[in-house]
């Protein structure tokens, strides 16, 4: 209902300036009754009419001013306005190539560097809702979670079902490009890019990081490459040979003078990101370089809803006189 009343606006809002008369019709009403009213001795009432409802008798006059206050806001021409946007976007294409691995679930972020990922990554899509985002997952081989998609809702969902062991262990990065390219490369968008993170050095796999950045250059498709991790060592769990939950510092190993040159190669950007903090930061970053044009155009339709209003008034008014005449009535 409240919001009802936040769409409302009225064409000639002047009129409720008239509100200010209904109080000195009151006022009115109230000094008449007094003047008229005067005291005589008889010996009986029993000859003169008088009406079945005395205590309701002033109720025609707040049937009066209830009505002239409908009938004033049916004149102030009260509308709504529903209003839509057609949106034309040259459009963005972008894959995001996401590092499963073991050592993803370092705890040098918090909770960990694979959900700390996810999260920034997350938000990232929330923020873009014009551009077709898709997903790709590799650790010792790759494979795309989700395709290139206007359907946000879909992607962040099986964003949030990726973890690590749903593939074979490894840091396969140049399978994990070439799968974001593979998923790019027939895109008719204007602008067509992958970000690629991951948190080690590329072990697994049978394409080379700079085979498929090569591959990328050739299709247009720009990358940018995230290196996750802090300096020094992180404490990372695995299994004892009882299945319990120990921690081990394990020394951070960034390829970055890869991810440089794959970046390089594909006309983006290298960033290091030593904290959750940063990575959002680095995101920030891509996104204000990766921003589409987008043309608006508004859309708007009022419709008129003073008839509500003036049917109120004239049921007032009637109700009024039909009392004044009826119950109200007194015959002398």
């Amino acid at each position: 209902m409240l919001n009802y009343w936040n769409d409302i606006s009225f064409e000639n809002p002047e009129y409720f300036w008239l509100f200010l008369v209904l109080p000195l019709i009151l006022v009115w009403y109230i000094l008449r009754n007094r003047r008229l009213q005067g005291t005589f001795k008889i010996s009986t009432v029993s000859s003169f009419g008088k009406t079945k409802f005395p205590y309701f008798r002033h109720t025609l006059i707040f049937l009066r001013i209830f009505g002239l206050a409908a009938l004033i806001t049916a004149i102030a021409r009260p509308q709504t306005s529903s209003s839509w946007q057609d949106v034309t976007t040259e459009g963005i294409d972008i894959v995001i190539a996401m590092d499963i691995s073991g050592s993803m679930l370092a705890e040098d972020f918090k909770p960990n560097r694979l959900e700390a990922s996810k999260d920034v990554a997350m938000k990232f899509i929330s923020e873009r809702p014009y551009d077709r985002i898709g997903l790709v997952i590799y650790a010792g081989e790759s494979f795309t979670q989700c395709p290139l998609t206007t359907d946000h809702d879909v992607l962040l969902n099986l964003f949030k079902d990726v973890k690590n062991g749903m593939i074979e262990d490894g840091t396969a990065i140049g399978m994990g490009l070439a799968t974001a390219v593979n998923r790019l490369k027939d895109s008719e968008a204007k602008s067509k890019v992958v970000i690629l993170l991951t948190d080690g050095v590329n072990n697994s796999g049978s394409i080379p990081p700079v085979t498929a950045a090569e591959i990328a250059r050739e299709f247009g498709i720009r990358v940018y490459t995230i290196g996750v991790g802090t300096n020094g060592t992180a404490p990372t769990p695995y299994q004892d040979q009882f299945g319990r939950t120990v921690y081990q510092d394990v020394p951070v190993r960034i390829d970055e003078k890869t991810l440089s040159e794959i970046a390089k190669l594909g006309d983006g950007q290298y960033f290091r990101a030593l904290n959750k903090n940063k990575l959002e930061n680095i995101y920030k970053e891509i996104d204000k370089l990766e921003k589409s044009k987008i043309n608006v155009t508004d859309y708007r339709k009022k419709s008129e809803y003073f008839w509500p209003f003036a049917l109120l008034a004239v049921g007032l008014f009637f109700v009024e006189f039909l009392l004044k005449n009826t119950l109200f009535k007194s015959v002398v």
